[in-house]
């Protein structure tokens, strides 16, 4: 990304090191661009582990229960929406160097697509691979929802972020999320990082709103390494997804759970994510979950 154009982000989202920790360089976004009286979930975990999948079935779930849905990508690859699209949607940074960066140009139209079931889907996008730090999109999308009204109109958003390292561009969700909810495999690789995902929302709940609402077991057969993680850091079990073909194969058909028909397995997983949805809607208890440090967790997990 060239020095004007990575300028012109950054005074568009804004950076502040104040309030997250010693050493801290944080995305800051405007204090007055709330997300109103939407429910508002931030979905992290390890790359790979399917959280795009994962947000991409509960967005539906929602709008199943009646629910006006926003989700919000905010990996620089674009494709957290597409089984709900059926396409790689226009991101907000390629929408907004259509227009030289001037938001005020755009229309609602240009940057938020409908996708299954009403679900509304925006891409944030991001600059090329290794060029710039795509965080600062993060900030200059809520602004746009926000100034178009569209945070007023939705009764719950849910962003999908970028993988297991929750830097200060990815970390800003957590400044408008209620609850921050970890995808993670019954595996040492995704548990790892889901540790040091739950120190970061951690921190940033000593200054924002939002607070740890638990985890979603996915593609596993078993849960029994997750749960006695949870138990010995004080975390709990949302949902477990089970290791299923068929969730590969919506991938490949660029379609979610709730299309593929009504096989048994199908089914099930289906009232997995109606619950979820269901239990995140009626409200999750805060949990005060105390991470453990890297050699600790690795002397902790597996003992098979």
């Amino acid at each position: 990304m060239d020095d004007a154009r990575t300028a012109k982000l950054r005074d568009a989202a804004g950076l502040n090191g104040e309030g997250d920790g010693d050493g801290s360089v944080q995305v800051h976004l405007d204090t007055e661009m709330d997300a109103g009286k939407a429910k508002v979930f931030a979905i992290y975990g390890k790359g790979g582990i399917g959280k795009s999948t994962t947000s991409s079935n509960l967005s539906v779930a929602f709008s199943l229960l009646g629910k006006r849905v926003l989700q919000i990508g905010c990996d620089p690859k674009h494709d957290s929406t597409f089984t709900l699209t059926k396409s790689l949607i226009p991101t907000v940074i390629d929408v907004l160097e259509g227009v030289d960066f001037h938001p005020e140009e755009l229309r609602t139209e240009d940057f938020v697509f409908e996708g299954y079931n009403g679900v509304q889907c925006v891409e944030a996008g991001g600059p090329p691979a290794g060029t710039g730090c795509g965080g600062y999109v993060v900030g200059q999308t809520v602004k746009l929802l926000k100034e178009h009204h569209l945070l007023e109109d939705t009764d719950v958003v849910i962003f999908d972020v970028l993988g297991d390292v929750v830097c200060g561009g990815f970390a800003s969700p957590l400044q408008h999320a209620e609850r921050a909810v970890v995808v993670a495999a019954n595996d040492f690789d995704s548990i790892f990082a889901m540790n040091r995902i739950v120190a970061a929302i951690k921190a940033k709940s000593k200054n924002y709103d939002v607070r740890l609402g638990g985890v979603i077991c996915n593609r596993s057969r078993n849960t029994d390494q997750i749960d006695r993680y949870n138990e010995a850091i004080g975390l709990k079990r949302l949902a477990h997804i089970v290791d299923s073909d068929e969730v590969r194969r919506s991938r490949l058909k660029k379609c979610t759970l709730f299309e593929m028909g009504d096989h048994p397995e199908i089914k099930a997983i289906q009232q997995e994510y109606m619950q979820l949805a269901e239990q995140l809607w009626a409200g999750t208890e805060e949990l005060n979950a105390s991470p453990m440090k890297d050699r600790e967790i690795f002397d902790f997990l597996g003992y098979e």
